[in-house]
């Protein structure tokens, strides 16, 4: 729908222009002006971005707050706690009890059973940024397509127009999960006599703090971190230099807007199974499982990702020239600039329920600089 609309909108914005140049003493539309009132041409386009990489928010529907854990192996609990003093002491107190633990057969397989891992106070996966992240567009190349109509022998307004391309995203960083609270073991084992025990030695670990960073994805792994086909017309008015039949090199300006628009979009097979497995754990963590987010293990969720980009119009400004071969063909040189952006929105949803459990987006800077160098006929 949006690739229809849009050149149609520009074909009756010109309208008021048409009427105005009927009228005007500087645009005539009389016989006998001595120009070709049409043109059109096509060519090799290249358009190459400028733009820079701009970091990941992300957000997931885990809010700040406690949350049981469940089984967890003693490996993923041990790392995920903070690198402090505090924390160094907390680990040894778990440490020594979970030995204990071991010698009593009531820890097998460095499980914490959930009858002795507590909870947990998350305060950090609500919402965060990701530095040094981002996607950025590849040059692409592709068949372009310009039409003008010309008000006068100097004044024309060209629509810009080609074959869509597929363009590569490349993707930059690793985006983490940042993991801080603090765990509190709580006792709660039924056996006579050694459960008393073990409950009084479990409660007196106390609070443990977190602080680590749990790896999601890397954008940077394969040869791109997606690909999407680009539809990008154009409409600008365009003055030239010269005169026809008089100069067969003709200098031109111009400026109008650009119409970015991008569907067909394909995400890494590699970051989206990452994706997959963070709607996991961010499910498991949900389901007061936080151990099992900790391991890694699936949840009750059907995870998917599914990613879209957002439509822009931006300014564009194009320098050129054409050179004629004679009344009718001739070749035509361009360089254009467009100072254009989209934002990138990437969730995770759960098919089962239609939560979207995860939630990233971010800025692309695409920015980019058009050349174009094609052969064109007039009438």
């Amino acid at each position: 729908m949006s690739k229809s609309i849009f050149p149609l909108a520009l074909s009756l914005a010109a309208f008021p222009l048409l009427g105005y140049a009927a009228d005007s003493p500087y645009f005539s539309f009389k016989d006998g002006d001595h120009f070709k009132r049409f043109s059109i041409s096509a060519g090799w386009l290249h358009a190459a971005p400028q733009g820079s990489a701009n970091n990941f928010n992300t957000s997931t529907l885990v809010n700040n707050g406690d949350y049981k854990v469940g089984d967890v192996q003693l490996n993923s609990v041990t790392n995920a706690i903070a690198p402090t003093a505090a924390g160094n002491a907390a680990k040894a107190k778990l440490l020594g009890v979970t030995s204990i633990g071991q010698t009593l057969g009531l820890i097998n397989n460095g499980v914490l059973t959930a009858d002795m891992s507590g909870k947990v106070n998350i305060n950090s996966l609500e919402n965060w940024n990701s530095p040094n992240t981002g996607l950025e567009a590849e040059s692409v190349d592709t068949l372009g397509i310009m039409a003008n109509y010309f008000f006068t022998d100097h004044w024309s307004l060209e629509l810009k127009a080609g074959i869509p391309p597929k363009v590569d995203i490349q993707g930059k960083g690793q985006i983490y999960a940042p993991l801080s609270g603090t765990a509190t073991p709580k006792g709660e084992i039924s056996t006579p006599i050694i459960g008393s025990i073990a409950n009084t030695l479990i409660d007196g670990i106390g609070d443990i703090p977190l602080d680590t960073q749990i790896p999601v994805t890397n954008l940077a792994q394969g040869s791109r971190a997606a690909s999407v086909r680009a539809w990008l017309p154009a409409a600008e008015i365009h003055y030239q230099f010269g005169k026809s039949g008089v100069n067969k090199f003709r200098p031109y300006v111009g400026a109008g807007v650009l119409y970015a628009y991008f569907d067909d979009v394909k995400l890494n097979s590699g970051i989206e199974a990452d994706l997959v497995n963070a709607g996991h754990k961010i499910q498991n963590i949900l389901n007061n499982q936080a151990g099992a987010a900790l391991d890694g293990k699936l949840s009750s969720a059907d995870p998917r990702v599914k990613v879209k980009t957002t439509n822009s119009i931006a300014p564009i400004v194009t320098i050129g020239a054409t050179y004629d071969f004679n009344p009718n063909w001739f070749a035509v040189g361009s360089v254009s600039y467009s100072k254009m952006n989209n934002e990138a929105q990437i969730t995770v949803t759960d098919n089962n329920t239609g939560n979207v459990l995860v939630r990233s987006k971010t800025k692309i800077d695409i920015d980019p600089i058009i050349s174009y160098i094609g052969i064109g006929y007039r009438f």
